[in-house]
C-alpha cells in the first residue's frame, strides 16, 4: 500500500530518528512533562518527554539531550498527552461537505485519523468519485485512509445506482494511494450463499494482504461463522451486548458505533463492562456523523466521552479509539500509539473524561489550539461532473406521486415502512389509509405517509411509490438527494403536489434536503456536489441543517436526528421494509412486495 499523505515514508525516517533518539541530532519538537496516555500498556506515565524529528515520534522518556537552538518546546505542565484519536469506520458524505472541509472540523476536535469508505460518492460516481475523494485528501493535515467500496450498489439487480464497482475495479483500486482494505461487505447474503462477483472482492483483497471490513446486522450462530470464515475482520451494526460479544468472541473487531441517529455503544459496551472479556478489540466509530452533530457534540472525542460515560475505563476507551483501530488495520506500527517512529499526531488536553483537546499536534506541527484551526487547508474546486449529477425523465409533477385504488371503496389497506427514530431498522406495518376520488391518501390521523423514490441517475423514469409510517408529518413534503445507498431522489410527504414541488427545487438546485408546505421552500441544504456534499463550511451547512430541522418540526415531526432516519429508508441491505427505484423490498426474503394490498 502507498501513504502518499504521509510527508516520511518509514524507511526514510529511521536514520534520522534514531540520530535524535541518541543525541546526535537535535529534535525539531520537543513536548516536556507530560502525562502521557500510554495506550500500548494501558498506564498513565508522569514526568514524560516526547521529542519528534519532522513528522514522526524520536523519542519518549527524558528529552533533555535532543533540545537545540532551534527546538522548539512546548511546556505542557503535567497535562494529559494522549494520541490523535482515530475514526476506523465513518463515511465522509454523511458530514454534508467535502474532505477539506470534514478535516477543518474535526482536526480541532482531536481527530487525526480517519477509515473512511465513500461508497456514497462511489454509488453516484463510481470510480471517478472515489478518485475525487482520495485526491482532494491527499494534502490534507488529516490522514484519511480509504476503504474500497465492496457493494455498489448495494444490492445488485433490486435499486439503481448511478455506477457499479466490480472485482476487476477492486483489483484496480486496492492499489491507489492510501487505500488500505475492502470497505464494508453489505452484501452478506452474496457472501453466505458463495456469490462469484463477491467472493472475487474477497479474493483479491485477501490476496493483497489487507483487512475486509464487515456490515452483518443480526448474523449469529452458523451464519455468523460463515461470515467470519470469508475473511471478513469487522462490524459496526451490532445493536446488542449480545450481538457485540458473540461477534467479538468469533474474532472480529467490533465497532461501537455512536453517529448522529445511530446511538449504539450504550448497549455495544457492555459486551466488556459487564464480562471479564478483553476490550482490545473493540472500537469506537463514528460511522455516520452530520454537520450539527459535529458542531454541538463533536467527533470521536463525543464518543470516548460516551463510552467513559457508560462505564468504560477512560484508558481502555482511548484505546478504542486508537491503537485498537491502528491494530485492526495492522497499522500499529505507524500511527495509534506515542512511540518511536509513529507519526506524531498527540493531542494535550487537561481532562480526559472531557476529551477536549486544548492542543492538537498532526504530523509533529500544531494544527489546532483551544478547538480553533490554527493552519490553512485550501479548497479545492471539484470535478465539473460532480456538479451535475441529477438526471430525471421528466420534471416531477404531481401525477408522479397519485396512486390509484382498486376498489371503489373509501379506504385502502396499504404496507407501509415503520420507521424509528434512533435506529438502522425498519419495520412492516399494515395499515388502511383513505381512498378520494379513486386516489389512494394520506392519513395523518394515522401518521401514514406518501414516500417515493425516482431514479436520478441515467433518466430511466423508474419510480416506486409507497408509504411510510412514524415521521408524524401533519402537512407539506421533504425530499432529500441522500438516500442510501444508491442516492436516488427520495420524496416524503402528505400532499402529492408539494412532493412535486420539493422534487422540483432539489433538482433545480444540485440536490440536498428541502421542506416545503403549500408550495413554499421551508428549509433548504444546499449539497451540489454529486447531491450530497457542500464544499462550504461545515458551519454554514450546519445553519442551514438547523432551520430545515425547524421545518421539519413545523411539519409535525418531532423525530430524533429524521434526516438520517429518512435517508435509510432506501438502504435495500437492512431489515425489513425499504424503498428502491424498482419497487418496495422486503429485505428479509429479499422480494418485491405491493404497497397497496387492497
Amino acid at each position: 500500500m502507498s501513504f502518499s499523505n504521509w510527508r516520511t515514508r518509514p524507511e526514510d525516517a529511521a536514520p534520522s530518528l534514531i540520530d535524535v533518539a541518541i543525541g546526535r541530532t537535535p529534535a525539531d519538537l520537543v513536548l516536556r512533562d507530560c502525562r502521557l496516555v500510554n495506550v500500548n500498556t494501558r498506564e498513565i506515565e508522569g514526568h514524560i518527554d516526547v521529542a519528534i524529528r519532522k513528522d514522526r515520534v524520536a523519542l519518549v522518556g527524558d528529552a533533555s539531550h535532543t533540545v537545540g537552538p532551534k527546538t522548539t518546546i512546548i511546556d505542557v505542565k503535567g497535562r494529559f498527552v494522549t494520541p490523535g484519536l482515530i475514526d476506523s469506520h465513518m463515511h465522509i458524505e454523511s458530514s454534508m461537505v467535502t474532505p477539506t472541509q470534514f478535516a477543518r472540523a474535526v482536526l480541532p476536535l482531536g481527530t487525526t485519523a480517519v477509515f473512511v469508505d465513500p461508497h456514497e460518492m462511489g454509488n453516484v460516481m463510481g470510480l471517478d468519485g472515489i478518485k475525487y475523494m482520495i485526491k482532494e485528501s491527499l494534502a490534507l493535515p488529516l490522514k484519511v485512509f480509504f476503504t474500497i467500496p465492496s457493494c455498489v450498489p448495494a444490492l445488485p439487480g433490486f435499486e439503481t445506482a448511478g455506477a457499479s464497482i466490480g472485482p476487476e475495479d477492486v483489483k484496480r483500486v486496492l492499489k491507489w494511494p492510501n487505500v488500505v482494505a475492502l470497505g464494508e461487505m453489505m452484501n452478506f447474503p452474496g457472501v453466505l450463499n458463495g456469490d462469484r462477483a463477491v467472493m472475487e472482492e474477497i479474493k483479491a483483497t485477501l490476496g493483497r494482504g489487507m483487512p475486509i471490513e464487515g456490515h452483518s446486522p443480526g448474523l449469529a450462530g452458523k451464519e455468523l461463522s460463515a461470515y467470519v470464515a470469508a475473511g471478513i475482520t469487522s462490524c459496526h451494526e451490532s445493536t446488542t451486548k449480545e450481538e457485540a460479544l458473540e461477534k467479538l468472541r468469533r474474532g472480529m473487531y467490533l465497532q461501537a458505533r455512536e453517529g448522529s441517529a445511530w446511538l449504539d455503544v450504550k448497549e455495544n459496551v457492555r459486551a466488556v463492562t459487564e464480562t471479564e472479556v478483553d476490550p482490545r478489540h473493540m472500537l469506537l466509530v463514528t460511522d455516520d456523523r452530520e454537520p450539527w452533530s459535529l458542531i454541538r457534540q463533536g467527533h470521536m472525542n463525543h464518543v470516548v466521552r460516551r463510552a467513559i460515560e457508560e462505564g468504560v475505563d477512560p484508558l481502555v476507551a482511548y484505546q478504542m479509539a486508537t491503537i485498537n483501530a491502528a491494530e485492526h488495520y495492522e497499522m500499529g506500527r505507524y500511527i495509534g500509539s506515542v512511540a518511536p517512529m509513529r507519526s506524531a499526531d498527540l493531542l494535550i488536553m487537561t481532562s480526559l473524561d472531557c476529551a477536549k483537546p486544548d492542543v492538537v499536534i498532526a504530523d509533529g506541527r500544531i494544527v489546532a489550539e483551544g478547538g480553533r484551526l490554527t493552519v490553512d487547508i485550501e479548497q479545492k474546486s471539484p470535478p465539473e461532473r460532480a456538479l451535475n449529477s441529477i438526471h430525471l425523465e421528466h420534471q416531477p409533477i404531481r401525477e408522479d406521486f397519485v396512486v390509484k385504488a382498486k376498489n371503489d371503496g373509501g379506504r385502502a389497506t396499504v404496507r407501509a415502512i415503520k420507521v424509528m427514530g434512533g435506529s438502522v431498522l425498519t419495520e412492516e406495518a399494515v395499515e388502511e389509509v383513505p381512498v378520494k376520488d379513486g386516489d389512494v391518501k394520506a392519513s395523518t390521523e394515522d401518521d401514514v405517509l406518501k414516500a417515493a423514490l425516482i431514479e436520478r441517475h441515467h433518466a430511466s423514469g423508474r419510480m416506486t411509490v409507497a408509504f411510510t409510517k412514524g415521521f408524524g408529518f401533519q402537512s407539506g413534503a421533504v425530499a432529500s438527494t441522500v438516500a442510501h445507498d444508491s442516492h436516488n431522489l427520495l420524496v416524503v410527504g402528505v400532499d402529492e403536489t408539494d412532493m412535486a414541488y420539493a422534487a422540483l427545487e432539489l433538482t433545480e438546485n444540485g440536490g440536498g434536503m428541502v421542506a416545503v408546505k403549500n408550495k413554499q421552500v421551508l428549509g433548504m441544504i444546499r449539497l451540489p456536489v454529486a447531491g450530497l456534499l457542500s464544499e462550504r463550511p461545515v458551519e454554514e451547512v450546519a445553519a442551514e441543517a438547523e432551520v430545515l430541522l425547524e421545518a421539519w418540526r413545523r411539519l409535525g415531526c418531532d423525530m430524533v436526528e429524521p434526516f438520517m432516519t429518512m435517508s435509510l429508508m432506501t438502504l435495500t441491505v437492512l431489515p425489513e421494509l425499504r424503498l428502491s427505484d424498482r419497487g418496495l423490498l422486503d429485505t428479509k426474503r429479499f422480494r418485491f412486495v405491493e404497497p397497496l394490498l387492497n
